[in-house]
């Protein structure tokens, strides 16, 4: 794997790693967040937008790209960074999660997942060697192998079954492949909150060998106390040399659990889909800024924060923005959601860096605990 991605980890501080990720479209400083834009764009965000809050990375969906525009016509057009005109890396999911979520009349079997089409009803198939043939097209810097998301709950002897049924495809999407210079391919751990199959996965997944490894089937409903049980039981087992990445998560708190815990990459819609529902993070918790409280409010969305949104805008005016239906409004609250995120990801990285990434986590839930500014008089 000499021509693969390049994983270097440059700090500990207890189980935490603060690293630097090496792809054919630059470097990624870990622990990253990867916004998630999964037909193509980061909605509601220009790509130099994304680039201005200090994203390195973002994600890009299989599934959705495969159904529109097609993967042919992405890749005619000089594939996905020349198509959205993002520059730095991607990172493509595989399409299993949203084959299992929003496809319809799925039928699952050992050749991979027939299905018709949420958009038009079409009927479609997805195997391994198809999911990695269309993310070679879309030009991904990070493939992800297919697999199935285990459904939560789910008893032992059915997490099993599907956690054997993800490797043997994470085998044929290693087969399908195709090598290049910064590219790389990852496996994805699953067995649902069970610590004998989630060992039997990372086992199976490291004797095919890959460039990462991804952590799937959490964020699905077990909430935060038993992914973190979940995590406690994987992480350790994990190739100390290899990045690794929690799909789907999450809040602040999910993150900064998760990277005390090991995790190295995360992707999730909440930044830019509460951004367009009006909820904004804060360093004091999440403020929804449709409440009339905001109406006359002249302070900004977050006094800590540098993002445009916050230099340039008032609670006020957001306010006013979302309750008269202005496009503008989702617009810059995901912006500012997204740079919150991204801040977050420097303080702990800069923390581990320091060797002082406890003190940081405690003050980090002391002033989310503070809750939102209070009001004007």
């Amino acid at each position: 794997m000499s021509e693969a991605l390049t994983f270097e980890v440059l700090a500990e501080d207890g189980a935490a790693r603060r690293g630097r990720l090496m792809t054919a479209h630059g470097s990624i400083e870990t622990p990253t967040f990867m916004p998630v834009g999964t037909a193509g764009t980061v909605k509601a965000m220009t790509v130099e937008g994304v680039a201005a809050t200090g994203a390195e990375i973002i994600l890009g969906n299989t599934y959705h790209l495969m159904l529109r525009p097609g993967a042919n016509v992405v890749a005619e057009l000089g594939g996905l960074h020349e198509f959205s005109q993002w520059s730095g890396p991607i990172l493509t999911d595989s399409g299993g999660f949203q084959v299992m979520s929003l496809a319809k009349l799925r039928k699952i079997s050992e050749e991979g997942v027939r299905f018709n089409s949420h958009i038009d009803g079409t009927a479609m198939m997805l195997s391994p060697e198809e999911s990695i043939k269309i993310q070679h097209k879309l030009g991904a810097d990070i493939t992800m192998v297919f697999d199935e998301c285990t459904p939560f709950p789910a008893s032992h002897e059915v997490a099993d079954k599907s956690m054997a049924l993800s490797l043997r495809w994470a085998e044929r999407s290693k087969q399908a492949f195709v090598p290049r210079p910064g590219h790389g391919l990852f496996g994805i751990v699953q067995g649902s909150v069970y610590e004998d199959l989630r060992h039997r996965s990372i086992a199976g997944l490291t004797e095919i060998g890959f460039d990462g490894y991804a952590v799937g089937g959490l964020a699905v409903g077990e909430g935060q106390e038993m992914m973190f049980q979940t995590l406690d039981f994987t992480t350790p087992k994990l190739p100390i040399d290899r990045p690794r990445y929690l799909m789907g998560v999450g809040k602040p708190a999910d993150i900064v659990g998760a990277v005390a815990r090991g995790i190295d990459m995360f992707d999730c819609v909440m930044p830019t889909r509460s951004g367009r529902t009006g909820q904004g993070f804060t360093q004091r918790g999440v403020v929804n800024i449709r409440n009339a409280r905001h109406q006359r409010d002249p302070r900004p969305l977050d006094e800590s924060c540098a993002c445009p949104t916050c230099q340039g805008y008032s609670r006020a005016y957001l306010h006013h923005l979302f309750k008269a239906g202005e496009v503008l409004g989702l617009m810059l609250l995901t912006q500012h959601n997204l740079q919150h995120y991204q801040d977050l990801m420097a303080g702990l990285r800069t923390a581990i860096a320091e060797g002082n990434l406890e003190a940081h986590i405690k003050q980090f839930h002391a002033q989310q605990a503070r809750g939102d500014i209070p009001p004007l008089a």
